[in-house]
């Protein structure tokens, strides 16, 4: 079951779920809406290997606005920074994101029970667009958990996107054994 909005304040008020910054402006009726974080980061390299560390380079959004090119990978990062210890997060577009033709992510629309980071987005777009830092971008969504969870994600020793940051993170593929 998808909370509700009530639902998602009663989460807040007892710390199962943490929103930084939380606007209660920004809350759905069934979703929070979260906005594009100032940063920006393509990979250095025209092709990319799932076996090797793919180095990006960040960049921060000007104040006018970047215009997001097609045939491009963007990785960006929601301004918030969440928390949620016993809820299913699934980060979604807006749909006027989407009717903009923005996509804010390739796969990894859903986090884990134990997610504590701000989001990384992975933003492609179906023609050129201009985007501004503090946009909205998405919305998170939280679902409730069957069953009990034997070790949250902030907990795993081999979490691969647990450190703290404000800005996107790269593919961390080439740390899995294959």
């Amino acid at each position: 079951m998808i909370l509700s909005d009530k639902r998602i304040l009663e989460e807040i008020d007892k710390g199962t779920i943490i929103i930084e910054p939380f606007k209660p402006e920004c809350l759905g009726t069934n979703s929070y809406d979260v906005h594009l974080g100032k940063y920006l980061a393509t990979y250095a390299d025209r092709v990319l290997d799932a076996k090797a560390h793919n180095k990006i380079q960040h960049f921060e959004i000007p104040k006018d606005g970047f215009v997001l090119q097609p045939g491009t990978l963007y990785l960006g990062v929601t301004l918030e920074y969440t928390e949620t210890h016993a809820h299913v997060p699934f980060l979604e577009g807006k749909s006027s994101t989407g009717r903009l033709g923005i996509d804010i992510h390739a796969t990894a629309g859903k986090g884990d029970v134990g997610f504590c980071n701000t989001w990384t987005l992975e933003i492609s777009c179906a023609q050129p667009v201009k985007i501004y830092a503090g946009m909205p971008i998405g919305q998170l969504i939280y679902f409730m958990v069957e069953g009990n969870i034997e070790t949250l994600y902030n907990a795993k020793n081999d979490a691969k996107y647990s450190n703290k940051t404000t800005k996107p993170v790269e593919s961390m593929m080439w740390k899995n054994n294959f």
